[in-house]
Parts: structure tokens; C-alpha cells; sequence
């Protein structure tokens, strides 16, 4: 059985369009209106809603999605959840039982032929499948209660059933080879690099095709310039309003900006963040009105009249930065101050301006039909630009490479060296300022004893609290957990001699140094001088 088998699929709720029943459809009409019946029933912007072609829907299930505990969720832990239900759906279809009488046994085939079974063509790795399996806990954790089901996904360790042995004590429900932490970072030259080849068309050479089209490339190379220049979440800086931005005149090389509270992970705290200038620089460009692609797309959704057949939108007349709110039109011809704090990302989606050209959005990122840009659709813009590298990669290094097969085409494109995820641009800003802040901090308790340095830790924090604060973590410790690995054992005296100079050239050295035996960071690929051609395959 592959992935797709089976009758359960998934939707999403979406508000922004029209479902007026047709003319003269009386059964259609007498539903009424089906944005304010799936209202009514909890469904909000994003909520999933399984079917099957065979069954039906099962009300018990699309309830999961609506539960107190779940809508506090954010729309992509929402879509991952529901995507793990489906797949275990459908297996269970063709094992011929339902989810409420699943048992262990199903559970343990399920996870052998999600990752292991030869007969599923689209098997999975650990990590992988952990998301499945979190959904699932989380999902049968929720009907114990009000339907009293029996969750067959084991969580209980071998120790709490009296084993002794300490390796024992991980999650037998959880595959093996699941760590926890898989961080990966880019240098700076490397993630040049993969954005050049990737989002700009480039070879490894450094020519461009005449082939390029360029569709979309000063918004992608903006956006993942952004996540490496502000080490954003990809979903909080894929959040950002235009009107959030500083202003091209702001002062300092690193202006500063400010993450709505309902944008931030976990939704409890805003936080401020910097913009360094050529981010600035590089999202001007994109919204420039004359040269600009989001100036076009927006004009060319304005053509097609796609933002007048919207619903649920609100039309904004004015912005006060100083509060950070919106001044937004009511349905009774006023108006309604809201702060930004209080907008989720789907929310932010819904927000226009109107002009003497028609409405445009306020979102920042916008797709190529001029509609706003849903944080998810990035994974598809990194898919791309990954396939791109590899297979530019593999030309430059086999001139021959039209002439093999489809499959050693395959195998030689994945031994690229070079990628990159969302997160590791992320990971690649804390080894950065990392390197910066170590530097500083040694300068600043240059001749201190030791007691003082310890006074001066507890008084102000160390580098690990200033790193956790540009991260946007609560708690240092969960900074260290997350980011230790490359940074143990380096020895400030040499990284003040890096510094001293050009910051930028200082940094991309330091990190060549101290990562030079790693497997955990990626380096800038060089271009294949007298490119050679292998006969035959391996």
C-alpha cells in the first residue's frame, strides 16, 4: 500500500472566497450561508477537515480539530496533525478496521510499514515519522476522554514495567534514530551560494542562463536573506506586515522592528528584532512600485478583480506605529482601532488597504497571482531551489550528465553537498552572533577577576542570555540545549583576533575554523575546474 491508497483525504477551511448557492438551487439554498454554519461549528481560517470518499466524514474526528486544547495550535501544527490522521486512516482502511478500534498490533505495523515495509514506496525516515507519531498521541489523548477509546500507541518505558537497564528508558512508541536535535548550519559563503544557484537562476560558474525566468526571485532572495539576517522563525517573518517594516531612513545598520505577540511561537510574548540594512535593502527592491514583483503581482491581481470576490477581509485606513495598531473599517460605516499584537499570521492574511487602483494587501510576501503568501507554500520555494543546486551541482561535475539515465541522474545529483531548510538559516544566525557576542563579552571583562566576572554574570547574564534573547527564547538554558554543540570548547582569545577586523570576512573565518571537521555545518561547494565526464555508471 502506498501513502495515497485509500479513500481519506484532507481540506482546509478557507473564508476568503464566495460560496453563494447557485440560482434556483433550492436544496443548496436552504443550507444558507456556509461560512457562518462552519462558524457556528469552530471552524476557523486553517482548520482541517478529513472526508473519505467512502465513509463520509466522522464528526468525531473533525472535532479533534476544533477541541479547546487543539485551536490554540498554530495553523501548521494544525495541517502536520491532520496529513499524520490521514495516512493513518487510510491504513487502517485496507487492514479493514476503523481508528476507535485500533490496537497495538496496529500501531506496531503501521509504524514497521511507514519506515520499513519494501511493499510502501514512499517510506519514511525516523524523524519523519516522530511527527506522525505525535499527532496520533495527541489525537488518541484527546478521544479517551469523551469517547473512551483505547490509545494504542504505547508510552509507557520499559523501566516503568520494572526493566532495569537505562537504556531503556526511551519511548518504545518512538522510532529509533529520532534525536531530538538535528541543527544544521550554512557559512555565509555557502548560503551565497545555495541562494544564488537556488533563487537567482545561477551555475556553479557563475553564469546565468538565457533559460532563467526569474519568476518571484527578488521576493524569494528577500525573504531568505530575512531569515538569515533576523533569525526569524520562518513562519514569523513570513507573518510581517509591509507596514511593520522600518523605514528606509531608519538609523544604524541594524534598525530595529517589532514580532506581534499572536505571530511568535507560542503566542504569549512579542519581542523585538533587528532588520540589518541590506535585508532592508533587499526588501525595498522587492517592493519597489515601478521594478519591484509585488508591485506587479498586486496589479495584476487588481486586472483580475481577485481581491473584489473576497470575503471576510478588512479594509485598513490607517496605521499608528508608535501603538502598533490598525485603524480598520467597520461594518457600520466607523471605524475600530486593533492592535497588531492580536493578529494571528492567518488573520494578517485578510488585511487591505484600498487605493485609487483597487484594494492590495497589507501582507509583505505576496504569490505570483498577487494573493497573500501562506508561510507553508515556502517549503515548496526551498524544495525548488534545492533541486536546482543539485542538479546544477551535477552538471558542473559530469559534462556528460544528459546522457545517463533517469535513475544515475538521481544518484548523482543527491551526493550535492550543498542545501538548505528553513530552520538552519535560524541555527546559522545563533553560530554567528555567537562567535560576535563571545568576542564582546571577553573584551568587556578584560582584566576582571574571577569573582567579578561571576558578579558581573549574575548581575547582567552572560553570552548565552544575550544569544537567548536575539533568539527569542524564554530561558537560556533552552538556548544552550539547542545551539551548545559547535561552540564548545572555543577559545575567546582567538575569536577576539578574528574580530578585531571587517566583521563580516572575521566571522566567515572564525566559523571555517571552528567547524572546518564538522559534518554539522555545510560549506561553499568550488566549481569544478576542467570538469571531468565518467564513462559509464557505477
Amino acid at each position: 500500500m502506498e501513502e495515497s491508497d485509500g479513500s481519506w483525504f484532507v481540506e482546509f477551511y478557507s473564508f476568503s472566497g464566495s460560496l453563494k448557492a447557485p440560482s434556483g438551487d433550492i436544496e443548496l439554498e436552504r443550507l444558507g450561508d456556509a461560512h457562518a454554519r462552519a462558524r457556528r461549528n469552530g471552524a476557523r481560517e486553517g482548520t482541517p477537515i478529513l472526508w473519505s470518499d467512502v465513509q463520509g466524514a466522522d464528526p468525531r474526528v473533525n472535532l479533534f480539530f476544533r477541541a479547546d486544547e487543539f485551536v490554540s495550535k498554530r495553523p501548521g501544527t494544525w495541517r502536520r496533525y491532520a496529513y499524520a490522521l490521514v495516512v493513518w486512516l487510510n491504513f487502517l482502511e485496507q487492514r479493514g478496521t476503523t481508528w476507535d478500534e485500533a490496537r497495538r498490533r496496529d500501531y506496531t505495523d503501521f509504524k514497521h510499514w511507514r519506515m520499513a515495509d519494501s511493499r510502501n514506496l514512499a517510506r519514511v525516515e525516523a524523524t519523519s515519522f516522530d511527527t506522525d507519531r505525535a499527532g496520533l498521541l495527541r489525537f488518541y489523548g484527546w478521544a479517551a476522554g469523551p469517547y473512551e477509546v483505547f490509545n494504542p500507541i504505547s508510552t509507557r518505558s520499559a523501566q516503568s514495567e520494572g526493566g532495569t537497564d537505562p537504556s531503556s528508558r526511551r519511548d518504545p512508541g518512538r522510532p529509533a534514530g529520532a534525536p531530538r536535535r538535528q541543527v544544521k548550519w550554512l557559512l555565509r559563503k555557502a548560503f551565497e551560494q545555495w541562494r544564488d544557484v537556488g533563487l537567482r537562476g545561477y551555475d556553479f560558474d557563475g553564469r546565468r542562463p538565457e533559460r532563467w525566468r526569474g519568476l518571484n526571485e527578488d521576493r524569494n532572495v528577500a525573504f531568505v536573506e530575512g531569515l538569515w539576517g533576523t533569525g526569524l522563525r520562518l513562519e514569523e517573518w513570513a507573518s510581517v506586515l509591509d507596514v511593520e517594516l522600518p523605514e528606509q531612513e531608519a538609523l544604524g545598520r541594524y534598525p530595529k522592528a517589532w514580532l506581534a505577540k499572536s505571530c511568535a511561537k507560542g503566542g504569549r510574548y512579542g519581542r523585538g528584532y533587528r532588520i540589518p540594512r541590506a535585508v532592508l535593502n533587499a526588501v525595498a527592491g522587492y517592493t519597489d512600485q515601478i521594478e519591484g514583483s509585488r508591485a506587479e503581482a498586486i496589479r495584476r491581481a487588481q486586472r483580475a478583480r481577485r481581491y473584489d470576490r473576497l470575503t471576510g477581509i478588512l479594509i485598513v485606513t490607517g496605521h499608528n506605529p508608535r501603538t502598533r495598531t490598525l485603524i480598520v473599517e467597520t461594518g457600520r460605516g466607523g471605524s475600530a482601532r486593533m492592535p497588531l499584537d492580536v493578529l494571528t499570521p492567518g488573520q494578517r492574511l485578510k488585511l487591505f488597504r484600498a487605493t485609487p487602483e483597487g484594494l492590495e494587501p497589507l501582507a509583505l510576501w505576496l504569490s505570483i497571482d498577487g494573493m497573500p503568501h501562506q508561510a507553508h507554500s515556502w517549503e515548496k520555494t526551498f524544495t525548488m531551489a534545492n533541486e536546482r543546486v543539485r542538479e546544477s551541482w551535477a552538471r558542473s561535475r559530469w559534462p556528460g550528465f544528459d546522457e545517463f539515465g533517469e535513475w544515475e541522474q538521481a544518484r548523482r545529483k543527491s551526493q550535492c553537498p550543498l542545501w538548505a531548510r528553513p530552520h538552519m538559516m535560524r541555527h546559522s544566525y545563533a553560530l554567528v552572533w555567537y562567535s560576535i557576542l563571545s568576542a564582546v563579552w571577553n573584551q568587556r571583562l578584560e582584566g576582571f577577576t574571577d569573582a567579578e566576572k561571576r558578579a558581573y554574570r549574575e548581575q547582567f547574564g552572560d553570552v548565552w542570555y544575550q544569544l537567548a534573547t536575539l533568539l527569542g527564547h524564554r530561558n537560556p538554558q533552552t538556548t544552550r540545549d539547542w545551539y551548545l554543540a559547535p561552540f564548545a570548547g572555543l577559545e575567546v582569545d582567538y575569536l577576539m583576533a578574528l574580530i578585531d577586523g571587517d566583521q563580516r570576512a572575521a566571522v566567515d573565518i572564525l566559523l571555517g575554523r571552528i567547524t572546518a571537521d564538522s559534518d554539522l555545518v555545510l560549506m561553499p561547494v568550488a566549481p569544478f575546474v576542467g570538469a571531468r565526464s565518467e564513462a559509464g555508471t557505477k
